[in-house]
């Protein structure tokens, strides 16, 4: 697996991105060798406090996790953490029920089992700051809630296998999800 490592408002020193790559390579005992070619690292620092983004795209999924502290060693450690158990618990989920081969593909099937906006909106015109483009992969309402949880995002947006059409799921106040669906 490739790690690429870059900082905005911070140098990647040679001991920071050793350590990152040793950190990350951690999670490679979870993967087949030709699922992961790439894995994005972002390192911050923003009034002092320590931001690690990583993103790692997979054959149906990406995975994504992010932490902030006052260290950036402590932050690399913390996003480490938490991309291990999204991994275990989607290898959980992908075992536990019968998935696509592509998708079963992805993850080993021998792991270390012991590894356990508020604010009001101003008036006038609306600027949109960014725009995202992304292929949407058909796919059943309960794996989309996966794909939100594994994101850590309060909704997504998905092609719905059942309807084809175009949905989104969320998660509402309560813990609980819901799900839009175009009116016909």
């Amino acid at each position: 697996m490739r790690i690429l490592i870059r900082g905005k408002n911070v140098e990647v020193t040679d001991a920071l991105k050793q350590y990152a790559e040793k950190k990350l390579r951690r999670l490679e005992k979870y993967f087949e060798t030709q699922a992961v070619s790439e894995v994005h690292v972002s390192l911050s620092v923003n009034k002092n406090i320590h931001s690690v983004e990583v993103t790692i795209p997979l054959i149906g999924v990406t995975l994504r996790a992010e932490e902030r502290s006052e260290d950036m060693y402590a932050s690399i450690d913390l996003v480490v953490d938490k991309l291990e158990r999204q991994i275990r618990k989607y290898k959980t989920r992908v075992n536990r029920k019968v998935r696509q081969e592509a998708q079963r593909a992805v993850f080993k099937e021998t792991a270390d089992p012991a590894q356990a906006r508020t604010g009001e909106e101003d008036e006038g015109p609306y600027e949109v700051v960014r725009m995202k483009r992304f292929q949407m992969k058909p796919m059943k309402v309960e794996e989309a809630i996966l794909q939100m949880n594994l994101l850590g995002h309060d909704f997504y947006v998905f092609l719905n296998t059942d309807s084809s059409d175009v949905n989104v799921v969320y998660r509402r106040d309560d813990g609980r999800y819901g799900l839009i669906e175009p009116a016909m």
